[in-house]
């Protein structure tokens, strides 16, 4: 098994690393990275889906917690 981490940045990009493969919708294969990857959350990158810092000039936000066992989402 892969060790793979994604990590919710408070209101910015999900941070992925570990030994993962990323793929474009044809099927396509991005540049292995060792640093991994910080994906746009915001939907507002110019470099999707990679986030470019555009969230922290828009106000982007957004729930970063996981939600208590049995509760509602937080929002």
């Amino acid at each position: 098994m892969t060790n793979v981490k994604i990590t919710v940045k408070a209101n910015g990009p999900y941070l992925v690393k570990g030994d993962i493969e990323l793929f474009d919708t044809a099927g396509n294969s991005f540049p292995k990275s060792e640093n991994g990857y910080a994906l746009c959350r915001c939907g507002q990158s110019g470099n999707k889906p990679f986030c470019d810092g555009t969230h922290g000039k828009i106000g982007f936000q957004a729930a970063t917690q996981a939600p208590v066992p049995g509760s509602a989402p937080v929002a």
